[in-house]
């Protein structure tokens, strides 16, 4: 439990607290060299045109938006006359509108379903993004300020509980709804893109407040649009290399590993045993859920090796450099593990875990046993191959499940006898594999 913790929270801060912290530790007045100063002038639009073409390429109509969003956001604040006195009002007005218009365009982002910008609901989503400077524009007409002041800078709690900040209260409340919804969502999902809003709300809030102090807004915008860019290819990364159902390393990841693993290695192959009878019984999203919640325990429970879901209902275990004895011990950790779970079933599709004593279970919530049968097999010689390490450990998986399940099985390589040439018979002699 501690160790999800520990993960949950660096996934959290790398890399958006990250860029958030060198933002406010080098984006400060004064806090860079004068030779630097250039460059860094420049990153805003660097960050804007590559973020935008990285976003179309990868079809993330959100990264897109966000982005546009927040580039309105700057304009507007940096167009503004802020030195006369008589703009002052005027100012206030944009401040107002913005602030509040922002964190709820990238909590709306985060919560629609994502579409590409060229079709109907994605069009519609852009226009109503270029619709809002118009809004903004026409609440700050002289005739339309008694509306927009009533609209986005009403006071709805003590006014000495938010003299600290000089956005209105509805920005306020807009920039705390958003960062609770973000949190709450990372904390169920661990998706990178709602770490990175979270991170990008706050670079927004500090451009929104230290602008008086001589901070530059448009820098913490841009660390903002950095932040969401540099989450897009974490989440990327992570959709290209993790399987989709569980989240632990799939295919892609596994074939980069068996190419690495070198002349001894150990590999096993884990089964849940009531699988199948569950998805007989219950039915497919059922079994995809227990799936989805074993296989992470699973991956926090290998001290050693690295685990895979390649395809189907099996798990895969590689411990590189090690053989059968070695790995066994992680294996059964492995197996204790799991065993020790407490999965229960809520109404007729919904799969919870128990994970602590005071929880109670309802009335009508059934228990769902899950053991693991799994088979190991090693690599013995340079003449054992790696599909016949996954058949033997295959064949052991198989015993295992065979004798009862809720056991560790070791395979045992069975000679390969030398084939017949099947020349003179017309027949082409093959050897069919077991899917990993």
């Amino acid at each position: 439990m501690q160790s999800h913790l520990w993960k949950s929270i660096l996934a959290l801060i790398f890399p958006g607290g990250v860029i958030f912290l060198i933002a406010v530790g080098f984006l400060r007045p004064q806090g860079l060299p004068m030779w630097v100063q250039q460059p860094v002038a420049a990153l805003p639009y660097i960050v804007m045109v590559f973020g935008l073409i990285f976003s179309w390429y990868v079809a993330s109509s959100r990264m897109v938006l966000s982005l546009l969003v927040l580039a309105l956001a700057d304009r507007a604040l940096i167009i503004l006359p802020t030195t006369e006195p008589d703009q002052e009002t005027l100012r206030q007005t944009v401040v107002a509108v913005s602030s509040f218009l922002v964190p709820i365009n990238l909590l709306a982002f985060s919560i629609l379903k994502e579409d590409p910008l060229l079709t109907i609901r994605g069009l519609v989503r852009l226009l109503a993004v270029l619709v809002q400077p118009v809004l903004v524009f026409w609440l700050c007409l002289p005739g339309q300020r008694d509306l927009a002041a009533a609209l986005f800078a009403g006071t709805y709690i003590p006014s000495v509980l938010t003299e600290w900040t000089q956005i209105p209260q509805p920005a306020l409340f807009a920039f705390v709804m958003a960062l609770l919804l973000h949190g709450i969502r990372f904390a169920l999902h661990r998706d990178p893109l709602e770490g990175g809003a979270i991170w990008a709300l706050l670079a927004i809030f500090v451009a929104y407040h230290m602008s008086r102090y001589g901070w530059q807004s448009t820098n913490f915008f841009m660390a903002a649009g950095l932040i969401l860019f540099a989450t897009l290819l974490q989440y990327c990364h992570r959709q290209t290399y993790r399987d989709e159902l569980t989240g632990i390393p799939g295919r892609l990841a596994y074939d980069e590993a068996i190419g690495q693993l070198g002349k001894r290695f150990a590999l096993a192959i884990i089964g849940i045993d009531q699988l199948t009878q569950y998805a007989n019984v219950h039915g497919k999203p059922v079994s995809e859920q227990i799936l989805k919640h074993i296989a992470p325990r699973v991956m926090a429970a290998c001290s050693v090796g690295q685990v895979y879901r390649t395809t189907g209902e099996e798990l895969t275990v590689l411990f590189p450099g090690k053989s059968n004895t070695e790995a066994l011990s992680s294996l059964d950790a492995i197996r204790k593990s799991i065993e020790a779970t407490s999965l229960f079933l809520r109404g007729r599709d919904r799969v919870w875990e128990k994970e602590r004593t005071t929880q109670k279970t309802g009335s009508r919530d059934q228990a769902l046993p899950v053991t693991l049968s799994i088979g190991v097999a090693e690599k013995v010689n340079d003449n054992t191959t790696l599909t016949l390490v996954i058949k033997t450990a295959y064949r052991a998986l198989y015993e295992a499940k065979g004798i009862g399940g809720n056991v560790v099985k070791r395979g045992v390589e069975e000679a390969v006898p030398a084939r017949r040439s099947l020349a003179g018979s017309g027949k082409a002699a093959s050897i069919s594999e077991y899917g990993t």
